[in-house]
């Protein structure tokens, strides 16, 4: 079971650029339609948990994909399937510090485009599952318009709050109902002792130093992978701002998690034994949100099955779809298509995509030969 869970998420962490919400997105497509490994409902409960949670929100979700598969091993074989390839191309790149090919950056643009299909699709067919009523969708509209009227860590924040807050007042139709394990309903109390023991400690000095530094910044972050650079700036003084930029622009181009800036860094850090300095930064910085979706990953779950909580899971869950909709326009439009040419594709990609079926083996093929054709 581990090792099916591994060979999925490796397939994955080797194709999935695009960001966080491209990543939702692909993971929808895969686990929850073709696979079946869990149901709308229990997915969107996962993206809601990994929001209000600090870390990587695309590998939290994963983890929790794993964790419900198979436990612990099963949540760490999917961390580490994802995780592995953006692992090894940032070390590379430290380690050789050299430029990617021009056909390379070719495919690279054309999956980008991939990533504006992906996300569309997933906030459409998301939007159909969890925005049935005119409240929902209400919530979901505005949501959308905050997010991009202030694209800003705050806003997005403000805005899962505030759908909590009339949920917790106004009893929206709740999501059908679910199986859920009630068997170990309660906060992973252990788990959230070892996170919360880290991150005091942390602040009174480890023996790795490195480790402090990124433990903090995972744990730290709210919002992903773009919002960890200033913060990244702010506890790790050793690096200069060239190395800081360098770094943001590989972990863009390459597959898999943001969060994979902390390998290259490590890397640079480091005179000798780089990819044991690779290895430390970048677990360290996965690590904190990863305890936190462990410790809560029960109790969210069975929290669900409660009228009222089910009530702020429906607007959460709405909110989410608002999140998704203004990240497909920023940063994932914005990053990707720049000409009347670049709409064409990934409107004919959508179409095909949507209607046609094709595995999406085919359609990465696809926008890679036409990225190096454009």
């Amino acid at each position: 079971m581990t090792l099916s869970i591994f060979y999925q998420f490796f397939l994955l962490g080797c194709t999935s650029f695009g960001g966080p919400a491209a990543h939702l997105g692909f993971f929808k497509k895969h686990f929850v339609d073709n696979l079946g490994w869990l149901s709308n409902e229990r997915y969107a409960a996962m993206i809601s948990l990994s929001q209000i949670l600090p870390g990587p929100g695309s590998s939290q979700v994963g983890f929790a994909i794993g964790l419900q598969r198979a436990g612990i091993l099963g949540g760490i074989a999917a961390f580490l399937g994802f995780t592995l390839p953006s692992f090894l191309i940032m070390l590379l790149l430290a380690m050789t510090a050299s430029q990617l090919e021009s056909s390379l950056l070719g495919v690279i643009s054309g999956l980008k485009l991939f990533a504006v299909v992906i996300v569309a699709d997933a906030v459409l067919t998301m939007a159909k599952s969890f925005c049935k009523t005119i409240p929902l969708k209400l919530v979901a509209f505005v949501s959308t318009m905050v997010l991009l009227l202030l694209p800003t860590l705050y806003a997005q924040l403000l805005v899962l709050a505030a759908a909590a807050s009339v949920a917790c007042v106004y009893r929206f139709s709740p999501i059908p109902a679910h199986s859920t394990n009630t068997t170990n309903n309660r906060v992973n109390l252990p788990v959230l002792s070892v996170f919360s023991l880290l991150f005091i400690i942390t602040f009174f000095g480890l023996p790795n130093e490195l480790f402090a530094q990124f433990y903090q910044a995972g744990a730290l972050v709210f919002g992903g992978g773009h919002v960890v650079l200033p913060l990244l700036q702010n506890t790790v003084p050793e690096l200069d701002q060239d190395s800081f930029l360098t770094a943001y622009a590989a972990a863009q181009a390459v597959p898999g998690p943001m969060f994979s800036i902390a390998t290259y860094l490590g890397a640079s850090i480091a005179s000798e034994h780089i990819w044991l300095f690779a290895l430390i930064a970048t677990v360290a910085i996965f690590l904190p949100g990863l305890l936190l979706m462990w410790a809560f990953h029960n109790n969210w779950q069975s929290l669900s099955t409660l009228p009222r909580f089910a009530s702020v899971t429906c607007a959460l869950n709405a909110a989410v779809v608002g999140l998704l909709a203004a990240a497909l326009y920023s940063p994932i439009w914005q990053s990707a298509v720049f000409s009347i040419t670049h709409m064409v594709i990934v409107t004919g990609g959508f179409v095909v995509f949507k209607y046609l079926k094709p595995p999406i083996w085919m359609m990465l093929l696809l926008f890679s030969i036409v990225g190096v054709l454009l």
